[in-house]
């Protein structure tokens, strides 16, 4: 992991236009933070305090503390396996605004959600109940669009379904934040590769892409990152 997320900060120099980051486990955030310069460096969580009898439990402070930028709240896995709520994921994201961390807020729906028409309706209250409401909060503030039956899967939705929800995502955003809203990043999530994140990248309100499988290798990143590169190419 650490020689991946090296070999990656070294390639960062070629692509300055394009944001760079990586989460890696817990256990493993204070040496990558060591072992780079030019990418960003954030944690997979963080718990809703600041400090108490969560044993085992890693709070935003100790994220920051650890030279973490930023956490990821809300994501998939998450809410289903931990059963958090879209309150709990709001907590979180708000402590880690707190800690001086940005936050990348997942939301998506199953795929019986989007097989019954709902998946729009899902995604918009996931917004509504998670997205961080303290000052200043849109500032630093992220959206990846995962919908979850797209995770892991190799399955990806067309490129007319991510920008409807895309556009959707920014309606909302707009809604909760006003003019603020219009400026937060919205990421797509799920099965993003090397042959196919040019095409997602290029989709209205696509600002970026959270990565999986995709990043265990700096080879298979990289080549994400050039296709990046390559839309912000002047």
């Amino acid at each position: 992991m650490l020689n991946e997320a090296r070999a990656m900060d070294r390639a960062a120099g070629r692509f300055p236009k394009v944001q760079v980051a990586v989460a890696p486990p817990a256990t493993l955030l204070w040496r990558t933070r060591e072992a780079v310069e030019l990418i960003g460096v954030g944690g997979q969580d963080c718990h809703a305090k600041d400090s108490g009898a969560f044993t085992g439990d890693i709070s935003a402070t100790m994220l920051k503390d650890a030279g973490a930028d930023f956490t990821i709240t809300g994501h998939s896995e998450r809410r289903t396996l931990h059963g958090e709520t879209d309150a709990d994921v709001k907590a979180k994201s708000e402590s880690a605004l707190a800690a001086g961390l940005s936050v990348i807020l997942c939301v998506g729906e199953t795929e019986a959600e989007r097989d019954a028409g709902r998946a729009v309706d899902v995604v918009s209250g996931q917004l509504e109940g998670s997205c961080p409401t303290v000052d200043g909060a849109a500032e630093k503030l992220s959206i990846a669009y995962e919908p979850v039956w797209a995770i892991g899967t190799g399955r990806v939705p067309s490129i007319d379904d991510v920008a409807a929800m895309h556009a959707a995502i920014r309606e909302r955003l707009v809604a909760i934040y006003g003019a603020a809203g219009a400026e937060v990043r919205i990421l797509y999530g799920g099965s993003v590769k090397a042959d196919n994140a040019a095409e997602l990248l290029a989709v209205p309100e696509v600002g970026g892409a959270l990565v999986g499988g995709a990043s265990l290798t700096a080879e298979s990143f990289l080549a994400i990152v050039g296709a990046a590169a390559s839309l912000n190419a002047d």
